[in-house]
């Protein structure tokens, strides 16, 4: 399982929902959660290892030592915050670069667990906030280049076309010459 790398169009596809008991989606996040790990990721969506589905796994918790990645099907925002928060942001299918993304300051995300349960995360100002509104953009088919103003957006992409040229692999926030 590999890491679809911008600016290859599959990033840009509309995924699928998961059919309630595919049990094919278990098994592949088990894979996504190892490639996310071992790129030392804390999110991955199925597009960005070439599946077109509605999933994600991620794994927020900084502080626990053990990988406790959780599983997402068909995740969607259900409400967020009022407030637009700027930080810096990686992506594994944009190595190299680091951008500051414009996010909502909170997120009420709903989904079904590995169990195909509903479930529904609340997060605001973290890192889980940041994750899972970027992770559930590649699901529709958008990376952090369409977050931006054109301005912006023209400097990012000239930024990582020299990261490519200087050897940027997934995992990689920037990249020195």
């Amino acid at each position: 399982m590999k890491i679809v790398i911008a600016p290859d169009p599959e990033l840009r596809r509309v995924c699928d929902p998961v059919e309630p008991g595919d049990s094919s989606v278990i098994r592949t996040a088990k894979q996504m959660a190892k490639v996310m790990y071992r790129n030392s990721g804390c999110g991955l969506a199925a597009p960005q290892v070439g599946i077109h589905k509605r999933f994600i796994v991620f794994d927020c918790d900084v502080e626990n030592e053990e990988p406790t990645p959780t599983l997402l099907i068909n995740p969607e925002i259900v409400d967020h915050g009022d407030e637009i928060i700027r930080s810096g942001e990686g992506c594994l299918s944009i190595p190299g670069l680091t951008l500051e993304i414009p996010r909502w300051d909170a997120v009420k995300v709903t989904g079904l667990d590995e169990n195909f349960e509903e479930v529904v995360f609340e997060a605001e100002g973290n890192l889980l906030c940041r994750c899972l509104q970027h992770e559930i953009d590649h699901l529709n088919g958008m990376t952090m280049f369409e977050r931006l103003d054109p301005l912006a957006r023209i400097a990012a992409l000239r930024e990582y076309q020299y990261a490519l040229e200087h050897g940027a692999r997934p995992g990689d926030v920037e990249v020195h010459a």
